[in-house]
């Protein structure tokens, strides 16, 4: 556009065109091409900053990726480390369940194995205050009387849930 409006101008102003109504329009057609070409200018310097304000928008997109990227690799390695030490506690717990179920007799430790996939990996719970930990419930006064009773070594169960009650000093007997 900018060569043919050059081209047209030389020829207005080099005098070849000789005809007042061929020299009008030309000189029309020289600011019609003028104007055109200021409408396209327009539309290039309105795309570029479209272009710039998505560059910008890109930018910042990226960055903020890169911060959550960042956290969550940090979240992973956390997470990473927790799983680690969980195994390691699991592996010790594994070990030390071993070493003190060879000193529980086989049909304590048969019920107890029971009880524990029944009521949800908690075979025996703690017998505090006259409530089972295990239930949350207060036994009553005939089962707390059935519990002084008894003998140190016999295995004892709640009557709610069914779990082998574990005495120790803060029973409440």
């Amino acid at each position: 556009m900018r060569q043919r409006a050059a081209r047209d101008q030389q020829r207005l102003d080099s005098g070849a065109v000789t005809s007042p109504k061929d020299l009008e329009s030309l000189q029309r057609e020289i600011a019609s091409l003028a104007k055109r070409q200021g409408d396209l200018e327009d539309v290039v310097l309105e795309v570029m900053e479209r272009r710039e304000s998505a560059q910008e928008r890109v930018t910042e997109l990226s960055d903020r990726v890169s911060a959550v990227q960042a956290k969550a690799d940090d979240a992973t390695a956390r997470r990473d480390a927790a799983t680690k030490e969980l195994d390691e506690e699991a592996a010790s717990v594994t070990r030390e369940r071993e070493v003190v179920a060879g000193s529980v007799p086989a049909d304590l430790l048969k019920l107890y194995d029971k009880l524990r996939v029944q009521q949800g990996g908690v075979g025996a719970a703690r017998l505090y205050q006259r409530r089972c930990e295990g239930c949350r419930l207060e036994l009553n006064i005939t089962e707390i009387n059935e519990v002084k009773a008894a003998a140190p070594d016999t295995v004892l169960r709640c009557e709610n849930c069914r779990r082998i009650l574990v005495r120790t000093a803060e029973s409440g007997l």
